[in-house]
């Protein structure tokens, strides 16, 4: 996305955590391997999450609507909308993102990436529409289960090898792929390395993890693949449990990618 500074990875990006603020029923949560109904509410307030976290030294945030991820209807789309507003850093928003009205949606409120997913899979068509108006600010999310990527929140196997859609979203423009071992994700049992690295060699774009990272030592071997492509990590139960704190994860993070930041393009 960025230019040419050399201390950033071959993919362009600094290396970046990414701390989670996860939204069903308007509360702040986590799933455990994407299974609704084993929510862990960590909070009743996911708009006060996302500016604690930002004033604790977020460089970006995720922030997610599960139930839109899950039914397509936005129903926590008022309170992304309003964590995307008052968080003091750069934020990607998902979740029941589905039109290009609900990307601009998303983008006007201030947001400076929007994932998309079922969409994705869905309407090829939908996202090369949304590449062309707006260039590096669109993710996909690729959510895998066994090597085959899920939709609609996780809970619709697709068939479809993770491998196989990379070239197809290549394609049509995407800037970005947020990668997830579905199977990790909330149990902290440690990152796919495996997974990612397969991923980034298979992609010229930038790749952000995302699950089962638990301590700083996990964090530490998901940045250490900067050189190959993958650009940041998306981390959530493990902060919301105090495993490590925000500041601790930057710092590990620049250690292990072996780098000075460079400016970041969305600040």
């Amino acid at each position: 996305m960025a230019g040419s500074d050399s201390r950033r990875g071959p993919r362009g990006l600094s290396f970046t955590v990414y701390p989670a603020v996860d939204i069903s029923g308007g509360r702040c949560v986590r799933l455990l391997q994407g299974r609704f109904g084993t929510e862990t509410v960590y909070s009743d307030d996911p708009v006060d999450v996302a500016f604690g976290f930002s004033a604790a030294g977020a460089r970006w945030l995720h922030i997610v609507d599960l139930d839109g991820a899950r039914t397509g209807v936005p129903a926590n789309r008022a309170l992304v909308l309003e964590a995307i507003r008052v968080a003091t850093c750069p934020v990607q928003a998902g979740g029941g993102m589905r039109t290009l009205e609900d990307v601009e949606e998303a983008l006007v409120a201030g947001a400076s990436r929007v994932v998309l997913g079922t969409v994705a899979l869905e309407d090829p068509a939908a996202v090369a529409a949304a590449c062309r108006r707006y260039g590096e600010r669109i993710a996909v999310s690729l959510d895998a289960r066994g090597g085959e990527l899920s939709s609609h929140g996780w809970t619709v196997g697709t068939g479809m090898p993770v491998l196989e859609a990379v070239t197809a979203f290549e394609e049509a423009g995407v800037a970005l792929f947020i990668y997830t071992d579905v199977t990790r994700d909330g149990t902290m049992s440690g990152p796919d390395v495996a997974g990612l690295d397969t991923l980034a060699d298979a992609t010229s774009l930038p790749v952000v993890a995302s699950g089962g990272i638990s301590s700083l030592d996990d964090l530490r071997s998901v940045a250490r693949l900067h050189s190959q492509g993958v650009c940041g990590a998306i981390v959530g139960r493990a902060l919301y449990e105090h495993k490590f704190g925000v500041a601790d994860a930057n710092q590990i993070a620049d250690q292990a990618a072996g780098e000075q930041r460079g400016p970041d393009p969305f600040l």
